[in-house]
């Protein structure tokens, strides 16, 4: 009963539609029921390190007709840590609107010191619509260099105990030489000056 009632105003909306010079195909592409993100260049990439990419990141956001989307909001975003790099507008997001063929390209992207894999994440947005995509690309070191040593980072709790042990050491010190500034003359053996803490201790000499 459905399909018969479809049938039977099939041809007089499409003569509406004719008649308004309007496109069935064009209505459809204007309203697509899902997108989806395709990755046109830069999967696979290899780059070295504080240089542009080989090539830059493409995309095509796509309807469910594999059609191109035309003014779809493209971002990409990368990691915020280990193995990433800056685009031109000196972030690590960029974002930027498709054009009639659907394509957003990711410009000015260079890299930084950290050698690794490097991971660009897509995401677009249209009319409420949303999909998501991830470029993979290397980040290598140049023939001849050397990649740069990590930094050493002391923990607070390092330094703190650090403190605490030459404050233990000095005072145990100043009691060493109040000892001996006594003298040292006991009729009974010296007995010796130890610190608890840690493996320091101080005496007499044997």
């Amino acid at each position: 009963m459905k399909i018969h009632f479809l049938r039977i105003w099939f041809a007089p909306l499409l003569y509406v539609l004719g008649t308004l010079g309007i496109s069935p195909a064009v209505v459809r592409a204007q309203s697509p029921v899902r997108i989806q993100v395709v990755v046109v260049e830069g999967e696979g990439v290899t780059s070295n390190i504080h240089e542009r990419v080989a090539h830059d990141p493409v995309v095509r956001v796509e309807d469910d007709d594999h059609r191109p989307v035309v003014g779809a909001v493209v971002v990409f975003a990368l990691p915020i840590s280990g193995t990433s790099g800056e685009f031109d507008n000196g972030s690590t997001n960029l974002t930027i609107m498709t054009g009639n063929d659907g394509l957003a390209t990711a410009r000015g992207l260079r890299t930084n010191d950290v050698p690794g894999k490097l991971q660009i994440y897509v995401t677009a947005t249209y009319r409420g619509l949303r999909a998501r995509g991830v470029i993979n690309q290397f980040v290598t070191v140049a023939p001849g260099s050397k990649a740069p040593a990590p930094a050493l980072h002391a923990s607070k709790s390092s330094g703190k105990w650090k403190w605490v042990l030459l404050g233990v050491v000095a005072a145990g010190g100043a009691g060493a030489a109040a000892y001996f500034a006594r003298g040292g003359s006991s009729t009974s053996t010296p007995s010796a000056v130890s610190i608890s803490t840690g493996t320091v201790v101080f005496g007499s000499p044997h």
